[in-house]
C-alpha cells in the first residue's frame, strides 16, 4: 500500500511535539523544508515561533550546521555569521520543491501531559489541514541526576507525565483520527533513546519512561495494523542539542568516572526521522538507532 500522504494533492501534515528546541525543532525544520504541512506543538509559544522564523529564513539545518553551536564558529570579529558561511549552511531557497511558506507550518502551544489539549491539538490539525498524516512523539524530559533515594514523588511523576503519559495521549488521539480519516491510516514515530536499551547511573525516571516508550511502540504498531498505522521508534544517543551539551563537557559513567562522549549533529537525526516518514506504509522502520559511533553505549549497564 502506498503512502496516502504522497499520493494526494495536498502536502503530508506532520504533527510534531516539543518543537521548539533541540531535536523537535530540527525534526520540524527538515519536515516543513521537505514540503510538509507542520503542526509545531509544545508548551512554549515563542519558542515554536522561532522554530518556524529559523525555518523560513535558513531551511533546515545541515550536517554540518547546529542552531547556536556553531553561528560563534562561523562569526567574523564583530560576532556577525559571513556571508559566506550563511550561504553554505543554509538551503537555497529556488531549489525547494516547494517554496518556503509560513502556511504550512501551524503552531498550536500544548501540554502534551493534559488530554484534552492533545485533543484540541489534533482537531486543530485536522480543520486547518484535512488530516494527519505523521505523528512525532517527541516531547521529553529528565530528572535531576541525584541518588534515587533523594528523588521526590513530584519528580518521578513530572517525567512519567511528559515521557510516557503524553506519547500515549497524542497516540491515542493519532489512532482516533487516522482511523476515521480518507484515506485511512497514518505513521507514528516515537522518540526513544538509548537508554530504552542501557541506563546512566542516576536516571532511573528517564530510562524507566524510555523503556516504557518500546512497549507503546510495539503495541501501537500491533494495534494499527489493521487501520494502515505504522509505529516505529528512533533510539538517538548523544545528538547535540542543549540537552546533550553535558556529554560533551563531561558526563558520569557507570564506572563513577566523569568523562566527555562524542556527539552527533541534530541535523542527521532530523533526516533519520524524515527518512522514516517518507517510507510507504506497507513499509516501516520498527526500531532504528542512531548515536556517536564512540560514545560508550556497547557495554554500558
Amino acid at each position: 500500500m502506498s503512502n496516502p500522504a504522497e499520493s494526494a494533492k495536498a502536502p503530508p501534515v506532520a504533527i510534531i511535539t516539543g518543537a521548539g528546541s533541540g531535536i523537535g525543532r530540527a525534526v520540524a525544520r527538515a519536515f516543513l523544508e521537505a514540503g510538509y504541512a507542520v503542526a509545531l506543538a509544545g508548551r512554549r509559544e515563542h519558542a515554536l515561533q522561532e522554530t518556524v522564523q529559523l525555518w523560513l529564513q535558513h531551511g533546515a539545518p545541515r550536517p554540518d550546521m547546529q542552531d547556536g553551536a556553531t553561528a560563534e564558529a562561523d562569526s567574523g570579529p564583530d560576532g556577525k555569521r559571513s556571508r559566506a558561511a550563511l550561504s553554505e549552511r543554509t538551503t537555497d531557497n529556488t531549489a525547494l520543491a516547494q517554496p518556503r511558506d509560513a502556511a504550512r507550518a501551524l503552531v498550536v502551544p500544548t501540554d502534551v501531559t493534559d488530554p484534552d489539549a492533545v485533543n484540541a491539538l489534533f482537531d486543530r490539525t485536522v480543520a486547518h489541514f484535512g488530516r494527519v498524516d505523521v505523528l512525532f512523539n517527541n516531547a521529553g524530559i529528565g530528572a535531576p541526576a541525584v541518588p534515587l533515594e533523594t528523588l521526590s514523588p513530584a519528580q518521578w511523576r513530572a517525567v512519567v507525565d511528559t515521557n510516557l503519559n503524553g506519547p500515549f495521549f497524542c497516540t491515542q488521539a493519532a489512532f482516533r483520527v487516522m482511523k476515521a480519516q480518507t484515506p485511512r491510516g497514518g505513521r507514528i514515530i516515537n522518540n526513544g533513546s538509548v537508554s530504552a536499551h542501557a541506563p546512566r547511573p542516576m536516571t532511573m525516571p528517564y530510562t524507566a519512561t524510555k523503556h516504557a516508550m518500546t512497549g507503546l511502540t510495539k503495541a501501537a504498531s500491533l494495534d494499527g495494523r489493521a487501520w494502515d498505522i505504522a509505529c516505529g521508534q528512533i533510539d538517538i544517543g548523544n545528538a547535540m542539542t542543549e540537552m546533550a551539551r553535558p556529554m560533551a563537557e563531561g558526563i558520569l559513567q557507570a564506572d563513577g568516572r566523569v568523562a566527555s562522549e562524542p556527539t552527533i549533529d541534530v541535523a542527521l537525526v532530523a533526516q533519520a526521522v524524515l527518512d522514516m516518514a517518507r517510507l510507504p506504509l506497507s513499509a516501516n522502520v520498527q526500531f532504528m538507532t542512531l548515536m556517536a559511533t564512540k560514545m560508550p553505549l556497547v557495554g554500558r549497564g
